[in-house]
Formats: C-alpha cells, structure tokens, sequence
C-alpha cells in the first residue's frame, strides 16, 4: 500500500526532526509528486505526518515512529478514495454471502490485527535487517 511506503520513507529518510521533500520522495518512490499529494495531505490532517513550509519544508512524522501503528496509515488510506469493501458490481447469491464474503471479512480481520501490532519503528528494523541505511546528516561546512 502506498500509505505505508510514504510513511517508511518519511520515517527513514527525516524521522520526527528532519522533513523530506514531497518531490525527492516521488523520485524515491518512483511517483508523481501530484499524484501523491492527496495522500500526504490526508496523513497530514490525521496527525500522523506533519506539514512544514518553507524553504527547507516537507514532512516529517507526526509523533514518534514507534508510536504509529501500520493499521492507523491503512485506516487513512482506506478512509480516503481507497474503500474497497463495497464493491459496486461483483458476485451475488449464496455462496458469495455465506461462504466467500464472511472469508473475506476473518482474512480482513486477520491483516487489521497484524497491521495493529506492527509499528513503523518494526519497519526501520526490518529495513536494517536488510541491509538498508539511513542517510546521516550531511555537516555543515563554512568558508571564509
């Protein structure tokens, strides 16, 4: 889900003191940076991302990563044009409703659960364990 990648990537490369630019993420992330603003915004309005302008503005994570769990980023997501689970057209009768709908619904249960144990702070250490490193800062160097 694209939620969680943004959030990863706001999480590794900026963190809560650090913003990263909408524009490096797209290119990151292989997006369009317009295609990707709804959802920033959206994250932003749930607290989840904050917003900061300026000239060296971007976002940086709204409270601590250990403290966001990945159900909350989904629930956003989900919450804003991604809601799938009334499908306009689709299967009908009685072994949609009383066999593969309630399926559906303990798989559905089942990710939320998982989803809500696991926090982006779980993903940095995931992405560590991988061999991924965060970016350091670069030092400030003055000339005279």
């Amino acid at each position: 889900m694209v939620a969680v990648t943004i959030m990863l990537d706001v999480a590794f490369h900026g963190g809560r003191n650090a913003t990263v630019s909408a524009a490096d993420m797209a290119e990151r992330l292989g997006m369009a940076r317009r295609g990707m603003e709804p959802l920033l915004q959206a994250l932003s309005r749930a607290g989840l991302l904050d917003s900061v302008r300026g000239p060296r503005g971007g976002y940086r994570l709204g409270r601590p990563r250990r403290d966001i769990a990945l159900s909350e980023v989904v629930s956003v997501a989900v919450t804003n044009g991604g809601d799938t689970t009334e499908p306009e057209s689709g299967p009908a009768g009685a072994l949609q409703i009383d066999v593969v709908d309630p399926l559906w619904q303990e798989i559905d249960a089942a990710a939320q659960a998982r989803l809500g144990a696991l926090t982006l702070d779980d993903l940095i250490k995931r992405a560590a364990a991988a061999g991924l490193r965060r970016p350091t800062a670069e030092p400030i160097s003055f000339a005279i």
